[in-house]
């Protein structure tokens, strides 16, 4: 599945020189084709994400005065259990940004969202590579395009890490011999959440494929590491707070509450100085710190320098739904978002580096090609990844996966038993759902 993401990572550096010396040639919709309507589009990210978002659907309403754009979008949190309900009553907005998962959660297989090759007369997919198209395919529907490839990968306050001589760690043993170092001055080098986010497990997880070769989730559903597996990702976990590399979950929602990470004062003020996120996400956090202080740190591997374990995924993904009365304007604005020069430049890379050629050629023709999202998809690109099951992200997994973090954080149940306890959790709910 690795191959995947090399796709993703090189798709603009094999067609740059052909795309950038071609005009835009969004697909232009014949006169009268179209009708006069307004659109709802919904989207979830962080500041950075917004204002681009709203700068490109005001770019798209001058140019389009007959299709109103009309945004809904928040933060990550509750958004899941939002548009689901939205597309449980048929509410759901025309055109929606979605996760992975959703073609299995939300969409009974991508059925609920329109086959966007069918609207090919309004949707122009020329700019993709057949693998990425089939991130979004579902029961041979193209139910979702991807709008980019990425994975998480850790990012550090250099001014923190300068300030106490400190290098990023490369291992395993690196990330927990910083603990003592950083303990001492009342810091910690990295935090992880058990929130929507779900950074503890996925961190757990990484370091036990690394560890055994074993995929934590296949893509047709069924659970690939045992019960001593789990068992051992909670140790792991465990260990990181008792190293001090991580805060507790009980000192983190004390001094965060509900709040986000990136909107913490732990983190804007430098006592929690990394954090695992999304290339595609980053920007959030790398705009609540001053410029440049917020770099990217190499993938952790064992002592051999072995990466693997780590994890890529289509992290966001276009969906038009299947309940709209308006399925080819909505096709038009999904290749406004994709295809679009002007729009490209206003949205860069707060999406991720762009999946489609012609977005991506043209961030690099303005040097926008470039940043956090850039050198995270670059070291992933060099790193033995593979793509995470979509099975992996569900909601209700995520809720299994926080109840056996917080059991073992508090002590409420030692690591043998939250882990047979989540393993047949698990077995019992992927057999449920693939049935």
């Amino acid at each position: 599945m690795k191959r995947f993401f090399k796709a993703a990572a090189v798709c603009c550096a094999l067609t740059l020189s052909a795309c950038s010396s071609r005009k835009n040639d969004t697909v232009t919709p014949p006169d009268g084709k179209l009708d006069k309507c307004t659109l709802r589009f919904s989207w979830w990210g962080g500041d950075d994400r917004h204002k681009a978002t709203l700068d490109a659907i005001s770019l798209w309403n001058k140019k389009h005065p007959d299709i109103t754009i009309t945004p809904e979008y928040g933060g990550w949190d509750g958004w899941t259990e939002k548009v689901s309900a939205q597309i449980k009553s048929g509410t759901e907005p025309d055109i929606m940004q979605i996760n992975y998962d959703w073609l299995i959660s939300m969409s009974e297989n991508g059925s609920r969202f329109y086959d966007l090759e069918n609207l090919d007369s309004f949707l122009d997919l020329s700019g993709y590579d057949d693998e990425i198209l089939s991130f979004g395919r579902a029961d041979g529907r193209l139910s979702a395009l991807t709008i980019s490839v990425s994975g998480r990968s850790l990012f550090y306050n250099s001014d923190v890490f300068r300030s106490l001589g400190a290098e990023y760690p490369k291992t395993w043993t690196d990330l927990a011999a910083l603990g003592k170092s950083f303990g001492a001055e009342g810091l910690y080098p990295l935090d992880l959440d058990i929130q929507s986010g779900g950074t503890a497990w996925y961190l757990a997880v990484v370091y036990i494929q690394q560890k055994t070769g074993k995929e934590f989730i296949t893509h047709d559903g069924k659970l690939g590491f045992s019960v001593d597996d789990i068992s051992d990702a909670l140790k792991f976990y465990k260990s990181l707070e008792e190293d001090h590399v991580i805060r507790t979950v009980r000192t983190r929602t004390d001094e965060d509450g509900n709040a986000a990470l990136y909107q913490s004062s732990e983190f804007i003020d430098g006592r929690v100085a990394g954090v695992l996120e999304w290339g595609s996400a980053v920007g959030k956090y790398e705009s609540v710190l001053p410029d440049g202080v917020l770099e990217a740190g190499p993938l952790l591997a064992d002592e051999s320098g072995n990466t693997g374990g780590w994890l890529i995924k289509p992290t966001l993904l276009y969906a038009v739904s299947g309940n709209t009365k308006y399925p080819d304007e909505a096709a038009a604005f999904v290749d406004f978002l994709v295809n679009d020069e002007e729009c490209a430049e206003l949205l860069g890379t707060t999406r991720g580096i762009p999946a489609s050629k012609k977005a991506a050629a043209t961030l690099e023709k303005s040097g926008k090609l470039s940043g956090l999202a850039k050198e995270c998809d670059d070291i992933l690109s060099a790193a033995d990844t593979s793509t995470i099951s979509p099975y992996m992200e569900l909601p209700r997994m995520k809720e299994f996966y926080n109840t056996a973090i917080e059991s073992v954080s508090y002590g409420t149940a030692d690591t043998d038993t939250a882990a047979r306890q989540m393993y047949g959790s698990i077995t019992d709910y992927l057999e449920k759902i693939r049935k």
